[in-house]
C-alpha cells in the first residue's frame, strides 16, 4: 500500500466530532495496530472472518521487532530464537525442515515476510503511518487518529468497528533508577542499543540483568571484552538449549501433563544433573521454583563462567563518578554498561484505563487479551511464554475474531462473553506461581493458557 494516510473512496464520507475534526466512516473495518508477528496474524484471521482491515505500521516494512533494520527492533547480531522451530511456527504456515532447531533472526525476518506475501497481507497495511490517537466513539466504535511517521503532514481520523492492538511489548526500555547513575563517567546503553560485539571489543564490560538477553550479551562480553561483570538481582535457574540431545522446550513439553510441583521436581533435578551447583562458580542459588520467573535459555554462560571469562556478580547499589558500587560493598570501574533490565508495555496511544492499567502501567484484560469494559477492543500477542509465542498468537487472534463476529450477530453468547472476562480478567495463567516483577506481569505457561484459549474458542466458535 501506499505510504499515505489516505484511504480509498468506499468511505462513506467525513463527519465532524464534537471537536471539530472530520471523522472518516470505515464502516465495519477493523483497525490492526502494527505489522509484526502478531499484526500480521490478527490481520489474517480477521480477513478470513470476512472482516475488512486497515493496519497502520510506523515502519516501512513487516516484521516488527524481528526486523532489524528499523530504529526500535531489540534484535541484535547474534539473535536467535529460544524456543525450537516446532513451538515457534505458526500452526498454518510451518517453517521449513531445513532450517536448524534454533533459527537465526534474519530467517525469522523472511519467515514473517513470507507469511505476510503467502497471505495477501501487505494490500492491507498502510506502510509509514503511526497511530496517534485511539479514542471511543459512539455504539462501540473506535476513532483511529493517524500521521505520517515522524510526525510529518496532516492527521487523518477514522472511525472503525474494533481496535486491536499489536504494537508490541519489547521496544520501550525499562530503565532503572539507580542513584549516582547521571554522574556516572563511564559509557551506558540499554540492551535495546546493543547490535554487536564491536561495541564490547577490549572494554571493560559489566552487563545487568539476567534475562536472555542479558546473558547473551554477557556470553559476547567473554568472548570479545577486557573484562566482564555479570550483575543478577537473585539467582536463577540457567537451563541449556539442548537436554538428552533434544531442545529443551520439546523435553519440556513432555512433561507437561504432569502436576506442576511434581514438574518442578523432576526439572530442577534434570538442571542439577546437567547444569550441576552455580554457587560454586559464585553464582547465587534461586530463590524460588523452577518456572516461576521466565526460562533462561542459554548453553554457554554456565561455561564462560567456568572458565573465569565472566565474574558474577550481586545487584548494583550506586553509581560513582568512575566505578559501580555493588549490594555486597565491592566497587569495579567498567568502561561500559550494559542495561539488560528488560522492556515495558507502552501504548501512547490509548487512555490507560481503557485496558484496566492499575496505575502501574500493566493493563488488566482477560487472557491478556480482551479488556472488561469495551468488547470492541483487543489487543494481540501481549504474552510472555515458556514456548514460542506465533503459535499462541494465532489462536488468540482466531479468538479476537470470533468474539468481534459475535459481538455483532449474537448479543446472547456476547453477553455470556462479556461476563467470562470480567470474572477472568486479573487471572494469570500458569500453575506456577510466578515471581510478582514488571518483567513477569504477562508471563504464561503455554498449555495453561491454551487450555483456556481453547475454552473461548468452544464458545465463540461461528462459521468464517
Amino acid at each position: 500500500m501506499s505510504t499515505s494516510t489516505g484511504q480509498d473512496s468506499s468511505e462513506t464520507g467525513a463527519t465532524l466530532r464534537s471537536d471539530g475534526r472530520p471523522v472518516y466512516d470505515r464502516g465495519g473495518t477493523v483497525c490492526v495496530i502494527g505489522a509484526g508477528a502478531s499484526g500480521l496474524a490478527a490481520i489474517k484471521n480477521l480477513k478470513e472472518y470476512g472482516f475488512g482491515v486497515d493496519c497502520y505500521e510506523r515502519e516501512t516494512s513487516v516484521g516488527g521487532a524481528w526486523n532489524w533494520r528499523h530504529d526500535r527492533s531489540p534484535v541484535y547480531a547474534s539473535t536467535h530464537l529460544i524456543s525450537s522451530k516446532p513451538f515457534t511456527q505458526f500452526p498454518d504456515f510451518p517453517m521449513p525442515d531445513s532450517w536448524p532447531d534454533y533459527p537465526h533472526h534474519s530467517q525469522l525476518l523472511g519467515y514473517l515476510e513470507r507469511y505476510a506475501d503467502h497471505f495477501d497481507l501487505r494490500e492491507d497495511v498502510w506502510f509509514g503511518t503511526e497511530v496517534v490517537r485511539v479514542e471511543p466513539a459512539d455504539d462501540n466504535r473506535w476513532d483511529v487518529t493517524t500521521r505520517s511517521t515522524g510526525g510529518y503532514g496532516a492527521e487523518r481520523t477514522s472511525r472503525y468497528a474494533a481496535v486491536v492492538v499489536a504494537n508490541g511489548h519489547n521496544w520501550a526500555p525499562k530503565i532503572p533508577a539507580y542513584e549516582g547513575l547521571d554522574e556516572f563517567r563511564g559509557q551506558v546503553i540499554h540492551a535495546s542499543a546493543y547490535k554487536d560485539t564491536t561495541q564490547l571489543r577490549g572494554k571493560r564490560v559489566l552487563v545487568i540483568g539476567a534475562g536472555n538477553t542479558g546473558c547473551d550479551i554477557a556470553v559476547e562480553a567473554a568472548q570479545q571484552a577486557a573484562k566482564c561483570w555479570h550483575s543478577t538481582r537473585r539467582g536463577y535457574w540457567y537451563a541449556p538449549k539442548y537436554v538428552l540431545g533434544r531442545p529443551t522446550d520439546q523435553v519440556n513439553a513432555g512433561l507437561a501433563r504432569l502436576p506442576m510441583g511434581l514438574r518442578q521436581w523432576f526439572s530442577a533435578r534434570t538442571l542439577r544433573l546437567t547444569v550441576g551447583d552455580l554457587t560454586r562458580f559464585g553464582m547465587r542459588a534461586p530463590d524460588h521454583k523452577i518456572y516461576e520467573t521466565h526460562p533462561i535459555a542459554n548453553s554457554q554462560l554456565v561455561y564462560y563462567v567456568g572458565h573465569g571469562d565472566i565474574t558474577p556478580v550481586p545487584d548494583v547499589a550506586r553509581f560513582r563518578g568512575h566505578s559501580v558500587e555493588l549490594s555486597d560493598g565491592q566497587q569495579i570501574e567498567p568502561d561500559l554498561v550494559v542495561l539488560a533490565t528488560g522492556y515495558l508495555p507502552k501504548f501512547e496511544f490509548l487512555d490507560p484505563k481503557l485496558l484496566g492499567d492499575d496505575n502501574s502501567g500493566r493493563p488488566t484484560l482477560y487472557l491478556n487479551a480482551f479488556p472488561r469494559r469495551h468488547p470492541t477492543l483487543a489487543v494481540a500477542g501481549l504474552l510472555q511464554s515458556d514456548s514460542g509465542i506465533f503459535p499462541l498468537v494465532h489462536w488468540q487472534t482466531v479468538a479476537i475474531a470470533r468474539r468481534l463476529r459475535v459481538q455483532q450477530t449474537e448479543p446472547d453468547r456476547a453477553n455470556a462473553f462479556a461476563a467470562r472476562v470480567e470474572a477472568g480478567a486479573a487471572r494469570r495463567w500458569s500453575s506456577a506461581k510466578v515471581k510478582d516483577s514488571t518483567r513477569h506481569w504477562f508471563e504464561i505457561g503455554h498449555r495453561d493458557y491454551l487450555s483456556e484459549l481453547q475454552t473461548v474458542l468452544d464458545d465463540l466458535e461461528v462459521s468464517k
